[in-house]
């Protein structure tokens, strides 16, 4: 009953998501317009509007460098931060764990295994350059979760949450071993795989970003379907499966849908860690823990928070580009003691 009342906690104004969406597009213009070429607010501004609508770019605008190469890098860091922090909502609200995360079911790793064998065997599709790295990465994230769940109810046929969780710290460990073993043996693509498993947006494109956007929309449609289910376990999972809620089912569901989408995230970006992780308290602090509320307001502040953080690791050391990945984990773990200690403190 304690979780039922926490619950019924409001801190929601409508106002929350008109200021969460307006941080949100002042972000993007901020890190499209700042680089190591720095471009004007209106500049920028002028560039996206008319390329949107199909006009001619003044002359004395550097469209190359705004349309071309900061703004579909720009897209890619907003889809993936807004996908991470809502996988990471899901899998918290699911597994009823604070610490729980893509990542913490080894379907992170799994992903950037399957991404890095892709890359140093060459491996593609034909027609598409990116292919051969998103199938690999969606297919070991799959494959991840479906070794990991076959393991938990090998030992636990109900699926039981620390059951899923401890299996999954294990497998994440194994699967950093072998990511580090290829890395190793792939003399050719060493560094670039070494930097890419860190994180690395540089160099996405448009079709990159349509993939996420049609993955987010996609999975993200099916997490938000499940949301009513999701306040339902956290009152537990016997008092969901009591009122009707379909346990395992939901549960599959929301584990393959985390997967495919932090799959694609993998093959694009590498391993980008502590969004899904702490995203989601900031946004429990704002909303509070209604996933009705929750998942949006994850979605908005995934976002602001990767968008941020890239800005930071391509101009802190100019011209020098920091590994995302870097900057998040010093940024995430400094959050994530903050938030404990004030949960704790609380408590």
């Amino acid at each position: 009953m304690k979780d039922a009342r926490i619950l019924k906690r409001e801190r929601f104004s409508p106002l929350t998501y008109g200021m969460l969406g307006i941080c949100l597009i002042l972000t993007m213009i901020l890190c499209v317009s700042v680089g190591s070429v720095r471009i004007s607010f209106s500049d920028t501004v002028t560039a996206v509007w008319n390329g949107i609508r199909g006009l001619p770019v003044p002359a004395q605008i550097p469209k190359n460098i705004i349309l071309n190469v900061r703004l579909p890098r720009v897209l890619c860091v907003a889809l993936s931060g807004a996908s991470l922090s809502l996988c990471g909502a899901a899998m918290q609200g699911l597994l009823r764990n604070p610490l729980a995360d893509g990542s913490t079911m080894g379907v992170s790793s799994g992903a950037a295994l399957g991404a890095v064998l892709a890359m140093a065997a060459g491996f593609t599709l034909p027609g598409s350059r990116y292919g051969g790295v998103t199938v690999s990465a969606m297919a070991f994230a799959f494959g991840s979760l479906v070794l990991i769940l076959s393991l938990a109810y090998a030992l636990d046929r109900s699926l039981a949450t620390s059951s899923i969780i401890l299996i999954g710290v294990i497998f994440t460990m194994f699967l950093s071993a072998l990511i580090s073993l290829v890395v190793t043996f792939a003399s050719d693509h060493t560094r670039s795989l070494a930097f890419w498993t860190l994180g690395s947006f540089s160099g996405t494109n448009y079709d990159q970003a349509k993939l996420l956007g049609v993955t987010l929309v996609c999975c993200g449609g099916v997490i938000f379907h499940c949301r009513n289910e999701l306040n339902a376990f956290a009152i537990g999972e016997d008092n969901a499966r009591h009122i009707g809620v379909n346990v395992r089912r939901v549960k599959l569901t929301i584990l393959i849908t985390v997967s495919v989408l932090i799959g694609v995230c993998v093959s694009v970006s590498g391993t980008v860690s502590f969004v899904g992780l702490v995203m989601p308290h900031i946004a429990r602090m704002l909303v509070g823990p209604n996933h009705r509320r929750l998942l949006p307001a994850s979605l908005f502040s995934g976002a602001i928070f990767l968008l941020l953080a890239d800005l930071t690791a391509r101009t802190i050391l100019r011209p020098i580009e920091l590994s995302i990945g870097v900057v998040t984990s010093l940024v995430g773990a400094a959050a994530f003691i903050v938030i404990f200690y004030r949960t704790g403190k609380g408590r």
